[in-house]
Protein backbone atom coordinates (compact mmCIF):
# COMPACT_ATOMS: atom_id res chain seq x y z
CA UNK A 1 0.00 0.00 0.00
CA UNK A 2 1.42 3.38 -0.98
CA UNK A 3 -0.40 5.34 1.73
CA UNK A 4 -1.50 5.03 5.35
CA UNK A 5 -4.10 7.14 7.10
CA UNK A 6 -3.70 7.91 10.79
CA UNK A 7 -6.57 10.03 12.19
CA UNK A 8 -5.79 13.52 10.81
CA UNK A 9 -2.68 12.64 8.80
CA UNK A 10 -1.72 10.64 5.75
CA UNK A 11 1.70 9.16 5.01
CA UNK A 12 2.57 8.64 1.35
CA UNK A 13 5.30 6.34 0.03
CA UNK A 14 6.86 8.10 -2.94
CA UNK A 15 9.42 7.18 -5.57
CA UNK A 16 10.89 10.48 -6.72
CA UNK A 17 12.41 10.92 -10.18
CA UNK A 18 14.42 14.19 -10.25
CA UNK A 19 15.41 16.19 -13.33
CA UNK A 20 12.08 15.58 -15.08
CA UNK A 21 10.55 17.91 -17.63
CA UNK A 22 7.69 18.81 -15.27
CA UNK A 23 6.39 18.13 -11.77
CA UNK A 24 3.72 15.43 -11.86
CA UNK A 25 2.46 12.17 -10.44
CA UNK A 26 3.25 9.30 -12.77
CA UNK A 27 1.91 5.90 -11.69
CA UNK A 28 1.30 3.68 -8.69
CA UNK A 29 3.91 0.96 -8.17
CA UNK A 30 4.26 -1.70 -5.46
CA UNK A 31 6.83 0.41 -3.54
CA UNK A 32 4.88 3.68 -3.80
CA UNK A 33 3.55 6.27 -6.16
CA UNK A 34 6.04 7.66 -8.66
CA UNK A 35 6.50 11.44 -8.65
CA UNK A 36 8.45 13.36 -11.29
CA UNK A 37 10.22 16.51 -10.04
CA UNK A 38 11.97 19.14 -12.18
CA UNK A 39 14.74 19.97 -9.69
CA UNK A 40 18.04 18.07 -9.57
CA UNK A 41 18.94 15.97 -6.52
CA UNK A 42 21.58 18.46 -5.39
CA UNK A 43 21.74 20.10 -1.95
CA UNK A 44 18.11 19.28 -1.13
CA UNK A 45 16.69 21.05 -4.19
CA UNK A 46 14.55 18.05 -5.23
CA UNK A 47 13.15 17.75 -1.69
CA UNK A 48 12.23 21.45 -1.64
CA UNK A 49 10.59 21.15 -5.04
CA UNK A 50 8.70 18.03 -3.91
CA UNK A 51 7.27 19.83 -0.86
CA UNK A 52 6.32 22.81 -3.03
CA UNK A 53 4.62 20.52 -5.57
CA UNK A 54 2.67 18.59 -2.89
CA UNK A 55 1.65 21.84 -1.21
CA UNK A 56 0.25 23.27 -4.42
CA UNK A 57 -1.37 20.00 -5.59
CA UNK A 58 -3.13 19.25 -2.30
CA UNK A 59 -3.68 22.84 -1.11
CA UNK A 60 -1.72 22.32 2.11
CA UNK A 61 0.74 24.80 3.63
CA UNK A 62 4.36 23.73 3.10
CA UNK A 63 4.85 23.87 6.87
CA UNK A 64 2.40 20.96 7.26
CA UNK A 65 4.33 18.65 4.91
CA UNK A 66 7.16 16.62 6.42
CA UNK A 67 9.58 14.23 4.73
CA UNK A 68 9.87 11.62 7.47
CA UNK A 69 12.33 9.30 5.72
CA UNK A 70 14.43 9.15 2.57
CA UNK A 71 15.95 12.63 2.56
CA UNK A 72 18.90 11.34 0.50
CA UNK A 73 17.02 8.63 -1.39
CA UNK A 74 14.53 8.46 -4.22
CA UNK A 75 12.28 6.38 -1.92
CA UNK A 76 10.60 8.79 0.49
CA UNK A 77 7.86 8.76 3.09
CA UNK A 78 5.99 12.04 3.40
CA UNK A 79 3.51 12.90 6.14
CA UNK A 80 0.89 15.64 5.80
CA UNK A 81 -2.48 16.69 7.13
CA UNK A 82 -5.36 14.81 5.52
CA UNK A 83 -7.88 16.90 3.57
CA UNK A 84 -10.50 16.41 0.86
CA UNK A 85 -7.97 16.99 -1.95
CA UNK A 86 -5.86 14.07 -0.72
CA UNK A 87 -8.90 11.84 -0.12
CA UNK A 88 -10.05 12.44 -3.72
CA UNK A 89 -6.55 11.80 -5.07
CA UNK A 90 -6.35 8.48 -3.22
CA UNK A 91 -9.76 7.38 -4.51
CA UNK A 92 -8.84 8.29 -8.10
CA UNK A 93 -5.47 6.49 -7.86
CA UNK A 94 -6.81 3.18 -6.56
Amino acid sequence: MWYTVDSEYVTLSLIVTPRSSKNSFSRVEPQGIRVKIKAPPVEGEANKELVKFLSKRFKIPKSEIEIISGHNSRYKRVRMRLNDEIRNFIKESE
